[in-house]
C-alpha cells in the first residue's frame, strides 16, 4: 500500500530562500491589510449593528427560556388542578366514568367530547389533538377486580378508524384485562389503560399521551383486523 504523502511546510534554506519567503510574506500581508482596514472601519463606523446583532441573539435565547419555564409552571398547575383518587372513580357510574376521562383528556391538552351512550360505536370520548391527531377511548367501568376480555377490543378496533378517524384507539378500565386482551391489543396496537395506569394518569398527573408513548407524527388510521 502507498503511503500517503503530507504536505510539509520546509524551512528557508540559504539567503535567497530568505529574501524570497521575507517577500512573499510583504506581498500577502500587503493584500490583506486592505481589507482588514475596511473592516475594522466598518466595525468602528458601524459598531451598532453587530451590536444589535447580539442583542437579537441574546433576546431570542432569553425568550425562548422564559416560555419553557411558564411551559413547565403551565403544566404543573394543569396537572394539579384535576385529579381523580381511585375511590373516587370506583364509585361513579358510567357515565360520570365518561365524563372524568373527557376531563382528564381536557386537562391533557385535548379537544375531548363524550359520545358514550346508545350507538356509540364502541366510542365513549372522541378527543382531537393538533400533534397527535384523533384518539378514540372506550371506557369499561367495572369492579376492581373484572378484567376485560378481548371481545372489547374487537369492537373498538374495528371502528376507531373506519368509523371515527382516529389514529389511536384506546380501552380504559378501572379494573384489568385478560392475557388474551393484551396479547391481541398489543398486536393490533389498541392502547390498554388498567387500574394501576389509570392511577398514574387520573391521580399522578401524568398526561396519557406520554404515559402511552403516542407518536407525534401522523400515521395512517387504524384499519379492521384482518
Amino acid at each position: 500500500m502507498s503511503r500517503r504523502h503530507r504536505l510539509r511546510i520546509r524551512r528557508p534554506r540559504g539567503l535567497a530562500e530568505l529574501v524570497a519567503a521575507g517577500l512573499t510574506f510583504a506581498d500577502v500581508t500587503a493584500l490583506l491589510l486592505p481589507g482588514l482596514r475596511v473592516l475594522l472601519d466598518t466595525l468602528v463606523t458601524h459598531w451598532q449593528w453587530p451590536a444589535l446583532s447580539l442583542l437579537v441573539v441574546a433576546g431570542v435565547a432569553f425568550l425562548r427560556a422564559g416560555f419553557m419555564q411558564s411551559r413547565r409552571r403551565r403544566d404543573r398547575a394543569r396537572r394539579a388542578g384535576l385529579s381523580f383518587r381511585a375511590g373516587e372513580l370506583d364509585a361513579m357510574d358510567d357515565r360520570a366514568f365518561e365524563e372524568a376521562l373527557r376531563d382528564l383528556m381536557i386537562r391533557d391538552g385535548w379537544r375531548a367530547l363524550r359520545v358514550g351512550g346508545g350507538g356509540d360505536q364502541a366510542a365513549d370520548v372522541i378527543a382531537d389533538h393538533p400533534l397527535l391527531e384523533r384518539a378514540v377511548l372506550q371506557a369499561k367501568h367495572t369492579r376492581t377486580s373484572a378484567k376485560v376480555g378481548a371481545p372489547v377490543l374487537y369492537a373498538v378496533n374495528g371502528t376507531a378508524g373506519p368509523v371515527h378517524g382516529a389514529q389511536h384507539a384506546v380501552v380504559v378500565t378501572n379494573g384489568g384485562f385478560t392475557r388474551d386482551a393484551r396479547t391481541w391489543g398489543a398486536r393490533h396496537r389498541i392502547h390498554l389503560v388498567d387500574r394501576e395506569r389509570l392511577h398514574q394518569w387520573a391521580q399522578d398527573g401524568g398526561a396519557l399521551h406520554e404515559l402511552l408513548a403516542l407518536p407525534t407524527r401522523p400515521r395512517r388510521m387504524l384499519r379492521r383486523a384482518a
